[in-house]
């Protein structure tokens, strides 16, 4: 079969536009819409508005719904016609805060291109991946005149703070929302060069453990021996969460846990990994995880067990003799399908009700949650991704796992039926929440074609 190639029509409306869509994804960059802080909504709000007169004036009309946080854009192009699929694209237009602003080496919010990098705070988290979408759209509406499918694009505010209203917007307006297959492009290429198709999220189960014993901290000397020191409670309890190979021992722990098939595994192995590369890069001194398992099963196909944090006793300059009277920990468990937070809270629940000593009460408060996501490596959209990827980028695209969660997600395949395909162009050390964030000019260029490519190869497979 021979590669798949992005139409000429629409390869050149992206050459004869570049240095336009260029500027329309900077000034999108420059207004400072950062959902987290009160003195920025006026600025979410303008960013809704400014997308959503974009969205309209590229012939995808658009209009700017509010919700009890900040707004929702919300676009629909229908007329392919009620036989055609229908593709929901998803994006966010909120960012993080920018803060420390002393360590931007240009201003956050004034875009700005360096060794082939566009610097500013939203760059690749995640206006400009939005962005590709849009010019996609664009080049489509331009050129022909029409869409090879009908889409719907709903983008939302507060990403970057919980997507608090999101879930109740989607099951709200779920008939509107209905589609064949959602795309999302907030997420990132294995390595440069190698576009990637991200099908596996775990999920999260998060909790803070606190540990009482005497009504207030005691003198070590007066007390110490006779009294149990929550600390050292909280330090036994810690400790019987792993076994000797770096299994969670919690009992139960891996009794849902769906292991990957034959095509997953293999994906994995044929991805460029060096082991020693990774350890290098966290400055770590050996790394560490479930025995038997690769860095990448750990991190992508496999639950864990953390600590996140801890407080007890005295941690001042100097010395202070005190058996403390409480403990705290705080502890994520990522999860895999077909795990649930509801599941591994009793769990940890009861684990920690059987080990703790006589002595201490342990109160386990169950925090945050979210469900492990994979999708099917098959299917008219994963196609059509694979497709449009390779014609974009000259080579195939691999297939990725991330450690970390999406909740829309999630909502997303829970709420509409409809599978979710994960198409990033970020790129590792992009420092998405960090300053000097930044995105590849090329993957920007690649990624307009990448997008216009994946409607028309949609459509090719209906």
């Amino acid at each position: 079969m021979p590669r798949p190639a992005v139409p000429r029509d629409l390869d050149a409306f992206f050459d004869a536009n570049a240095r336009r869509l260029r500027a329309g994804l900077d000034d999108f960059l420059r207004i400072p819409s950062v959902s987290a802080k009160a003195e920025h909504a006026a600025d979410v709000a303008r960013a809704a508005e400014w997308l959503a007169r974009e969205l309209t004036a590229v012939g995808v009309p658009a209009e700017v719904i509010g919700t009890a946080g900040h707004p929702i854009v919300l676009a629909e192009w229908r007329d392919a016609g009620p036989d055609a699929p229908t593709v929901l694209i998803y994006g966010h237009y909120d960012v993080q805060p920018a803060e420390p602003l002393e360590l931007w080496t240009s201003p956050a919010f004034e875009p700005t291109e360096r060794d082939g990098k566009l610097f500013a705070r939203g760059a690749v988290d995640d206006k400009g991946q939005l962005w590709l979408h849009v010019k996609a759209l664009e080049a489509h509406l331009t050129v022909r005149g029409r869409l090879p499918v009908n889409v719907i694009v709903l983008a939302e505010g507060e990403e970057e703070v919980g997507s608090e209203h999101l879930a109740q917007f989607i099951a709200e307006h779920a008939e509107r929302l209905r589609a064949d297959a959602v795309v999302i492009s907030d997420s990132a290429m294995f390595a440069p060069g190698i576009p990637s198709i991200l099908f596996a999220l775990r999920g999260l189960a998060y909790f803070q453990l606190d540990v009482q014993g005497p009504v207030s901290d005691l003198h070590s000397g007066m007390y110490g021996g006779a009294v149990v020191n929550p600390a050292m409670a909280l330090a036994r309890i810690l400790a019987t969460f792993h076994d000797a190979d770096g299994r969670v021992a919690i009992p139960g722990f891996y009794a849902d846990v769906r292991e990957w098939g034959t095509r997953e595994r293999d994906s994995l192995r044929g991805l460029p990994f060096d082991e020693e590369r990774f350890r290098a890069g966290v400055g770590a001194p050996a790394l560490g995880g479930e025995a038997g398992r690769t860095v990448l099963e750990r991190l992508w196909a496999r639950p864990t067990c953390e600590v996140n944090g801890l407080l007890s006793g005295y941690t001042g300059e100097g010395a202070k003799t005190v058996l403390p009277a409480k403990a705290m920990a705080k502890v994520s468990c990522r999860l895999v399908p077909d795990q649930t937070p509801a599941d591994i809270e009793a769990k940890l629940a009861a684990h920690i009700a059987a080990v703790a000593p006589p002595g201490v009460t342990v109160t386990v408060t169950h925090l945050h949650g979210g469900m492990p996501w994979k999708a099917e490596l098959a299917g008219p959209a994963f196609d059509a991704a694979e497709r449009a990827l390779e014609a974009a980028f000259g080579r195939a695209p691999v297939c990725t796992g991330e450690g970390g969660s999406i909740p829309v997600v999630g909502d997303f395949q829970r709420l509409l039926g409809a599978p979710v395909v994960l198409m990033g162009f970020g790129l590792p050390g992009e420092n998405a929440h960090a300053p000097d964030e930044w995105i590849a000019i090329e993957n920007v260029e690649k990624g307009m074609r990448a997008c216009a490519t994946f409607l028309e190869f949609v459509a090719q497979a209906r």
